[in-house]
């Protein structure tokens, strides 16, 4: 099979990292790719929202399989665009529509969803600048602290958490009046702030069957002990000890069949990967979020774990063959470390040469590049916010997380920055 894989990031050079396993790839490009997924495959100088230069791509190189790693192109509808011309319509998407990706690309249309099929979540309510005002007075009826969530994609930061009502009332004003997100907060979903334990579980679906895949719990924040401001996310374990038989018979039960068949019911033949944020509240799940993708770097730490054929499950998945495919997933746990730009998530520079990545003698630790670029002399050096993803792997959480914090402390830049916490909330569950 020859693949285009679209993305940057650690995810995608995680997914090329997977599908270069598979005996059925032939050729694999990755547009626009990173330093890392050069070795696996040929990068190529396409932007992943370059519709026009995707579907002349495809064609003049016979791909017989498009996979969507990032969001924003799914939101934008890439699949539906190949779709309306003759010679594109038939090849295979791994990434739903334009209409299935309104479950990341709206909060509005994601929560309106899950309560029309009965599915658990956050009491909300939605406002505009025009109800502004409204939207302060529904304020002071909520519990504190209250949660504003921009309704567009906002590159995992349009989500604020306000502890009082003050600082609520004026967020919802800088989101609204200020446009604070740009677009993406020209609406505000304000919900009631659950409280629990976060994790991630993830579906593989080609609209009519699913497979679940391995669970795992992301670490959002940039400071240690969840300090300081949201990023696109600074590590993640799998599996997670409290997804136990029973909860996770839940969320398939509660979450997952019901938003398969509500998928189903609008009409939305949706093939791809659904990340379903999820909070364990007393034992009983509820939906945070939908994304429409994989998660980043959730998926340096689920694909470790997955033994099957990866590329064979993105072709059941685009193709409608997901009922014949046997999910098989390794007993093993694994820990990412997400090491980033200093700065970051605020301003940061680009272009710090990286050492120490030719030291990896390490069996139990992968190295996932995502911000990352090959400089003119051949050096690697940053181009990112998130530079790398660090993936230990081990027969215990304390293993995991100690093989991947070895390999991290081999790899340097100027200003280099990571959590040194990944994993310890975990430890002390299972402790």
């Amino acid at each position: 099979m020859n693949i285009l894989l679209l993305g940057s990031g650690g995810r995608e050079h995680a997914f090329a990292w997977k599908i270069n396993q598979s005996t059925h790839c032939n050729k694999l490009w990755i547009a626009p790719g990173n330093a890392g997924t050069a070795a696996l495959g040929e990068n190529v100088a396409l932007a992943v929202n370059d519709f026009p230069g995707i579907r002349d791509f495809c064609l003049k190189n016979t791909v017989d399989l498009l996979v969507v790693g990032p969001e924003e192109p799914l939101v934008k509808g890439l699949k539906d665009f190949l779709a309306l011309d003759p010679k594109t319509a038939g090849i295979p998407v791994a990434g739903p529509g334009k209409a299935g990706a309104q479950l990341e690309g709206s909060k509005d249309f994601s929560k309106e969803f899950m309560v029309k099929n009965g599915i658990p979540t956050a009491t909300y309510a939605t406002f505009t600048e025009e109800t502004l005002l409204q939207g302060m007075e529904y304020l002071k009826t909520q519990q504190l602290p209250i949660v504003l969530k921009a309704d567009g994609l906002a590159a995992g930061k349009g989500v604020l958490i306000c502890t009082d009502l003050e600082e609520a009332t004026s967020s919802l004003r800088d989101m609204l009046e200020g446009h604070k997100f740009g677009e993406a907060s020209s609406k505000v979903v304000v919900e009631t702030f659950l409280k629990g334990i976060e994790l991630s579980v993830f579906v593989a679906t080609d609209g009519d069957t699913y497979k679940i895949l391995p669970e795992a719990k992301d670490y959002k924040r940039i400071g240690e002990k969840d300090t300081g401001p949201n990023t696109g996310g600074m590590g993640a374990i799998s599996p997670v000890p409290f997804a136990d038989a029973e909860f996770m018979e839940k969320v398939d039960r509660k979450i997952v069949q019901p938003t398969i068949r509500g998928l189903h019911d609008a009409g939305i033949d949706y093939r791809g990967f659904l990340f379903i944020g999820l909070m364990n509240m007393d034992g009983e799940p509820y939906v945070i979020e939908y994304n429409v993708r994989m998660g980043d770097p959730e998926t340096q730490a689920v694909l470790p774990r997955v033994e099957s054929d990866f590329l064979e499950l993105l072709d059941a998945i685009a193709n409608k063959k997901l009922a014949g495919y046997e999910l098989k997933t390794a007993s093993t746990v694994t820990a990412t470390v997400v090491m980033v730009a200093g700065g970051y998530p605020g301003a940061y520079e680009k272009g710090k040469t990286i050492s120490g990545l030719e030291k990896n003698t390490l069996e139990n630790a992968l190295t996932f590049h995502a911000g990352t670029q090959t400089t003119n002399s051949g050096t690697i050096g940053t181009n990112g916010g998130r530079v790398m993803g660090i993936t230990g792997i081990g027969a215990t959480t304390e293993e995991a997380i100690r093989n991947a914090y070895e390999r991290v402390d081999q790899i340097r830049w100027e200003n280099v920055n990571f959590r040194k916490d990944i994993g310890q909330d975990i430890l002390e569950l299972e402790n």
